[in-house]
């Protein structure tokens, strides 16, 4: 598990280049087959995916400059003056002023100039996107236009979408609308371009549907029928999880909660396109927050933290067959962590879709712990760990005597090397898949972690250093690969259904 944000790189912030066509090569090399990337969009509020500002749209911050200089839509020249960037964090701050003005120079460039085949390329993914191109592009203009000011924020006739006020804005805005929509253009060129390079070296991409979309998206606001919203665009209730592992006092997410009933309406329209578009990103969908389709936590509008929510019944498994009937059974991995009642594994059981289990939350109450080896089941996807924990070699600095006691009687393991261990155990287990995140391939301590799920900033910073994936880490990885067989599936060998 690596986000693209995570890859080295001089620009920043992990990018769609060379640094990610050598990461596959490395997976390729030790054939391992699965890649398992965060949410791909573009990101708002304190720079987390699971905040972006659609839910169809990528994130222009990893387009890649060198891929761009190639094709001939950007100069090494106008990359002369690059700011101190740290090698090891991305500092959004610094990155995205900076980053943005060299797109947009790439954009007033490739207006000015002929790039014929680019620009019929250009005018089918528009033609393609229709569904949620134009009406994201708008979004994006017209936050540009207030200043990055949040849409409920705006004047009343394009808060509401009031046709007249559209067509005016459009018009008025039609060249921001049109950068915008080739920023997309861009991403999806190159993502697709990477996409196809992974599949032909036989690794398969695991991406991430978040239940919920941001409050301040593209989405809510051109569907607020969909979401239980006041008339001016305000929540009256909120999504976030009890109090648990994480927090004391739950996790008070934000999210607008669906208006269920809106959606059973519309035939599901809205989610059939979401499914139909991450599809078309990556092979796999990990469905994050899998319980909220049986019932949410929902906590009242106004609300400082998540103690005062209540469970409310989500669609359930007619959700389900509805995607199902459209689109056929899809390739899903539930995120079934959480508070989990019999209702949610029904569901999960019905549809056959694998879980989850995550080997760090495992050794603190015995062996009845369901994340235990012997408590696996084979329709279960194995984690060492993932982006809203720490790292393997920071959960075992931390944790107490006792649960580091039981964690050597039960593994059997000296704890020198923890990482390695349970990557070893997740290997061996009889999962479906098993992952790990890449700091814990790294052997990185908790100055690596990725996300603390209930700290509003300074999270999804983490970066690999250039070079970092040494050949010791290829020899170690090969071989755990081969001996619990999981290299077997060869492109060549394996058929498709085989793979899921």
């Amino acid at each position: 598990m690596l986000h693209p944000t995570s890859l080295p790189g001089p620009y920043g912030i992990g990018e769609l280049g060379p640094a990610a066509y050598q990461w596959i090569d490395f997976l390729s090399e030790t054939r391992t087959h699965l890649w398992q990337v965060l949410p791909l969009g573009p990101t708002g509020y304190g720079d987390s995916p699971y905040q972006c500002f659609s839910a169809f749209a990528g994130n222009p911050y990893l387009i890649s400059f060198q891929e761009l200089i190639e094709s001939g839509l950007c100069r090494r020249e106008w990359l002369a003056e690059i700011p101190d960037f740290s090698p090891d964090r991305v500092d959004y701050g610094l990155l995205i002023p900076w980053k943005l003005s060299i797109l947009e120079r790439v954009f007033d460039a490739f207006d000015d100039r002929q790039f014929p085949v680019v620009k019929q390329e250009f005018d089918q993914f528009r033609a393609i996107h229709q569904h949620w191109l134009p009406d994201f592009c708008l979004f994006m203009a017209l936050k540009d236009h207030h200043r990055g000011e949040p849409w409920w924020g705006w004047a009343k006739g394009v808060r509401d979408r009031d046709p007249r006020e559209i067509d005016r804005a459009r018009e008025e805005l039609e060249g921001e609308v049109r950068r915008h929509e080739f920023l997309q253009f861009l991403f999806f060129r190159q993502w697709l371009k990477l996409k196809a390079y992974a599949r032909e070296h036989g690794v398969k991409i695991i991406g991430d549907i978040p239940i919920f979309v941001a409050r301040d998206s593209a989405d809510v606001w051109a569907n607020p029928h969909l979401f239980h919203l006041d008339e001016k665009g305000s929540p009256t209730v909120v999504a976030g999880v009890p109090p648990d592992y994480f927090s004391p006092t739950g996790q008070l997410w934000g999210n607008p909660i669906y208006n269920w009933k809106a959606h059973e309406a519309d035939n599901y329209r809205w989610w059939i396109e979401r499914f139909e578009s991450v599809l078309g990103m990556v092979d796999i969908i990990r469905l994050d927050h899998f319980r909220g389709f049986a019932a949410a936590w929902e906590v009242p509008a106004g609300e400082e933290t998540a103690e005062k929510g209540k469970w409310v019944r989500g669609p359930g498994s007619a959700f389900f067959r509805r995607i199902e009937g459209a689109l056929g059974h899809l390739p899903i991995l539930a995120e079934d962590l959480g508070v989990i009642t019999p209702d949610v594994v029904a569901i999960r059981e019905e549809f056959k879709l694998p879980g989850m289990k995550v080997l760090v939350f495992a050794f603190d109450s015995g062996p009845v712990n369901p994340f235990l080896p012997h408590n696996h089941e084979p329709d279960s996807v194995i984690y060492t760990g993932t982006h809203d924990n720490d790292t393997v070699l920071g959960w075992y600095e931390r944790i107490d005597e006792e649960e580091r006691f039981f964690y050597h009687q039960y593994l059997g393991f000296s704890g020198k090397e923890p990482n390695w261990e349970l990557i070893r155990t997740a290997w061996a287990s009889v999962g479906v898949y098993a992952m790990a995140p890449a700091q814990d391939i790294l052997g990185l301590d908790n100055q690596a972690r990725m996300n603390y799920p209930s700290r509003p900033a300074g999270n999804w910073q983490w970066r690999m250093k250039a070079g970092a994936l040494d050949q010791e880490i290829v020899r170690r990885l090969s071989e755990l690969n081969q001996i619990y067989s999981r290299d077997r599936w060869d492109r060549d060998e394996v058929q498709e259904e085989d793979l899921y």
